[in-house]
This record gives C-alpha cells, sequence and structure tokens, in this order.
C-alpha cells in the first residue's frame, strides 16, 4: 500500500485494487469506517479527479499484471516455434522439476496478493518513486526475456535438453552474456518487489530465484561442455553468466 495522506488530511490503508474499496482514516471517525455516501469507501463527497487521485497507486499492480501476461505470451510463442524439434540428450531430475514448481509458484503468488486477503498480513508501504523504478525493471525483464528467446531461435527449450540440430549461439544478447533468460527473471524478480507491496507476494520470487539459477544453470553448463567442448570453455572465457564481463 503506498499510503500516505492526501491534500485534505485522509489516509488510504487499503488498495482499491485488492478490496475494491478505500478505507479513510480521520481523527472524528472510526478507524477503517465505510461510509454510506458512495458505498465504496468514501465517507465523504469527492470530486471524480479526487477519486483518481486516491486510487493512483494501483497503477503499478495494473502494470504488473499486464506483464504478468505479456511474460507466458512471449514464452509460448517461441515454444510453439520450437515444436517438433527432437532431443538428442535430455536431463530431469526430481531436483530440477522441484525448482521448476518452486519458481512457479514464487511468480504466481501475487496472484493471491492481487485477489484475495489471504495474504495481507505481509504488507507493508514503499514510496511512490521505488515503483516507477519497479516499472522500468519490469520492462527491461520483459525486453530481455523476448530478445533472449528470438536470438536463440529454434533452439530454445523449456527443459535442459539438446536439440539435434542445436548450434551454440553467441551472437546478438548472447555476445554478453550466457544466460540472458536467467537475468531477465532476476529483473521480474526485483521489479516484483518493487511493485507488489507485500513481503510475500513481492520478493518470494527472488527467494526462490537464487537456487533455482545456481542449480539448473550449472547443469545447463555442464551439458553446453559436453556438446560443444573447446568452444564453449572459449565462449565462457569472453562472457559473464547474467552480468556482461566488462574487464575483458
Amino acid at each position: 500500500m503506498r499510503g500516505g495522506n492526501d491534500k485534505y488530511g485522509y489516509r488510504r490503508t487499503v488498495s482499491a485494487t485488492r478490496t475494491k474499496q478505500v478505507h479513510l482514516v480521520d481523527e472524528g471517525w472510526e478507524d477503517g469506517k465505510i461510509g454510506p455516501e458512495y458505498g465504496n469507501g468514501f465517507k465523504r463527497y469527492c470530486s471524480a479527479k479526487e477519486m483518481t487521485l486516491l486510487g493512483i497507486d494501483n497503477i503499478f499492480e495494473v502494470i504488473f499484471l499486464v506483464g504478468f501476461v505479456v511474460g507466458p505470451i512471449i514464452r509460448k510463442v517461441y515454444t510453439f516455434r520450437c515444436r517438433g524439434s527432437k532431443a538428442t540428450k535430455k536431463r530431469k531430475s526430481l531436483v530440477d522439476i522441484i525448482l521448476i514448481s518452486a519458481a512457479g509458484v514464487g511468480m504466481a503468488a501475487p496472484l493471491f496478493y492481487l485477489f484475495s486477503p489471504w495474504l495481507d498480513f505481509a504488507d507493508y508501504d514503499l514510496p511512490g518513486w521505488l515503483g516507477w523504478i519497479g516499472v522500468v525493471v519490469f520492462a527491461m525483464a520483459l525486453l530481455l526475456l523476448w530478445r533472449s528467446h528470438a536470438d536463440l531461435g529454434r533452439n530454445f527449450s523449456a527443459t535442459l535438453q539438446i536439440g539435434r540440430e542445436h548450434s551454440l549461439v553467441t551472437d546478438g544478447i548472447y555476445r554478453y552474456i550466457r544466460h540472458p533468460m536467467y537475468a531477465a527473471h532476476l529483473l521480474w524478480a526485483i521489479a516484483q518487489g518493487l511493485l507488489l507491496e507485500n513481503w510475500l507476494a513481492g520478493w518470494a520470487f527472488l527467494v526462490i530465484f537464487f537456487p533455482f539459477y545456481l542449480l539448473r544453470a550449472r547443469e545447463e553448463e555442464k551439458m553446453m561442455l559436453e556438446q560443444f567442448g573447446q568452444e564453449y570453455r572459449q565462449y565462457i572465457s569472453r562472457t559473464g553468466r547474467i552480468i556482461p564481463r566488462l574487464w575483458r
């Protein structure tokens, strides 16, 4: 909740997006009392402009929901384009299944926050300017997610596998980092925490991301070394995993 008093001294205490009402606090009223005039949380008469100002913080939740839809669409489009590719090497372990499931929970937790009161106990306040930083970071995450899929082309696979016609991609975004998809998800996790003011919904994905990335990226690189050998070792020497190696 990006709370705080408006110019009339009224304080927003609950996100309108999640509860469909705005509670206002004033010295003469009971804390959180809902007035009868509008039926949606306004005790006093407000102009349309004032109502808009009271709910402006919710734009960050709307932006998050838009990105939450766009991200899977990007992935689905490239998964569809890669259909029919035959795998020659494939690794799927219980640990991998657990990691993917945990990451999914971390990304889906915001839905419980936005559309139910179950996680309200973990709410906290952030200044609005951090929300706008979150918007920029989220846009970067989606751009990087799209670019990494586009540059990988038919080499993309959602699972750990090497395709029959697999090639080592070292151009585009892969010229600078070896795992741009993980970098995109790291940015997503940071943006999620800045856009959603809830300790669980906001930061769950970031907490889950690190073991997911560290274990899965290591397995991916083992497969690539087995497949491409010295060519991949040279590629490692001139690139970073998720941060460009600027000092080379």
